[in-house]
């Protein structure tokens, strides 16, 4: 089965020979290899590419073993590339697995990387070059610090509905129902049936992704970063903060004196998380104000089928399924995404009037054009449609204003203007955002 990512074989066209290091991201197994090493290729090939002027490395294998030398590998490339006329093409494949080796020149000096053998051969001007990393070992923060501008970062997300549905056809709501319940790891559109893509996801959390960050960030308290995570799959799309996590932590483990969590731990796992790209913080933003609360946020998982692994497959509220699923599908579009607080004037029991602060699920900004979003299950009643629509009223701007619903199939807009639309026709509509 082929699946189309074209989202982001576009990207890796548009970077093209600029001069800096493609480093293709994002949370281990969502496809980030098969994107260079078999749809990018195809699309070289058909462009009359020689395939012998595509080298590939691929680190994680016995026969390239040598070339996690960075030494090794600047070399042999250097050795087949410098002098000819003809373009290269160099694809590293799971670069995290590259080892630091002693300057030969200064044993005792800093080490060399596979940053400074990357770095060496940008200099190659016939030579264009991409490279994936897992995150486990090559987080975003790394490649900002390391290459300092000179890299584009293609980050690569499990699939989104529109490509799950395109692989797998067939009735759409099904297909929804499906990837609201195993998401879109793409192993999972190959696996027989339900009790294998229940325990490959199982899997991939506990013996990939978290014994990832345990080994690279040498945690000592596993059982902390083992709660913190089921805590935040447990509340997607609640507003949360790490001190109500710690307070939550030490309950539940009857933690006391010398064993109790501190925020501060918490902060760092989940930092570490949102690092592994498993999970993403969506900030508070106020609206006319123009700023940023401190805390709470909201937390959403990568893929909703790894978070529904985690907490064994319960906890089904699609109401918080369909936040995360639009909130990643706003992030695959290129969105920067923040929940909006609007303050309304409204009076209390006493009579009085105050300003109370009411929340737009989603502002979603894209090259300079906002649209704000509310996800809503259904919508039965007058007092609910007033409920979802009121926060747009409170925003003084005129910028789009959809309402994503479960309990409809055609879209249309209301007499104000604001689009109501079914989560399924939303997904499928790339352009809509």
């Amino acid at each position: 089965m082929e699946i189309k990512r074209d989202l982001y074989l576009k990207k890796i066209i548009s970077y093209m020979w600029d001069g800096q290091v493609k480093v293709i991201t994002g949370i281990r197994r969502c496809g980030k290899s098969y994107l260079l090493r078999t749809i990018f290729k195809k699309n070289l090939l058909e462009q009359g590419v020689a395939e012998d002027r595509i080298i590939t490395f691929e680190l994680d294998l016995a026969r390239d073993i040598r070339y996690r030398n960075p030494l090794e590998l600047a070399k042999a490339v250097r050795e087949r590339v410098e002098g000819q006329s003809d373009r290269y093409y160099l694809f590293v494949d799971e670069i995290q697995m590259s080892d630091e080796v002693p300057n030969p020149f200064n044993p005792s000096g800093k080490a060399i990387t596979f940053y400074d053998a990357l770095n060496d051969l940008r200099s190659l001007q016939n030579l264009d070059i991409y490279v994936t990393g897992s995150n486990s070992k090559m987080l975003s923060t790394d490649i900002l610090t390391e290459f300092r501008g000179r890299s584009d970062e293609i980050r690569v997300h499990p699939l989104s509905f529109s490509e799950f549905y395109s692989a797998v056809g067939g009735d759409k709501t099904e297909a929804f129902d499906e990837y609201a319940f195993y998401g879109g790891m793409p192993l999972i559109l190959s696996r027989p049936d339900d009790t294998a893509k229940m325990n490959y996801l199982k899997s991939l959390f506990s013996e990939v992704y978290l014994r990832d960050i345990v080994e690279r960030k040498r945690i000592k308290r596993e059982e902390v970063l083992s709660v913190a995570v089921d805590l935040l799959c447990s509340s997607v799309g609640s507003l949360t903060n790490p001190n109500n996590i710690a307070k939550s932590l030490n309950s539940r483990q009857k933690l006391a004196g010398e064993n109790t969590v501190a925020a501060n731990t918490v902060k760092a796992y989940i930092g570490y998380l949102s690092d592994a790209y498993l999970f993403e913080e969506c900030r508070r933003y106020d609206v006319r104000g123009k700023d940023y609360f401190d805390y709470p946020n909201k937390y959403y998982c990568e893929d909703l089928g790894l978070r529904n692994a985690r907490i064994g497959f319960r906890q089904q509220e699609m109401t918080h399924i369909m936040e995360n699923i639009i909130y990643n599908d706003l992030r695959i579009r290129g969105c920067e995404v923040d929940v909006g607080i609007v303050y309304g004037a409204e009076q209390n029991d006493s009579g009085k009037t105050v300003q109370r602060a009411r929340e737009i699920d989603f502002v979603a900004t894209r090259g300079g054009k906002k649209t704000y979003i509310q996800s809503a299950y259904a919508l039965e009643n007058e007092e609910k449609i007033i409920t979802e629509n009121r926060p747009f009223s409170l925003t003084g701007d005129s910028f789009p204003k959809i309402i994503v619903r479960h309990d409809i199939r055609k879209r249309w807009y209301d007499d104000t203007g604001v689009l109501n639309i079914g989560i399924v026709d939303f997904l499928l509509d790339e352009a809509i955002v």
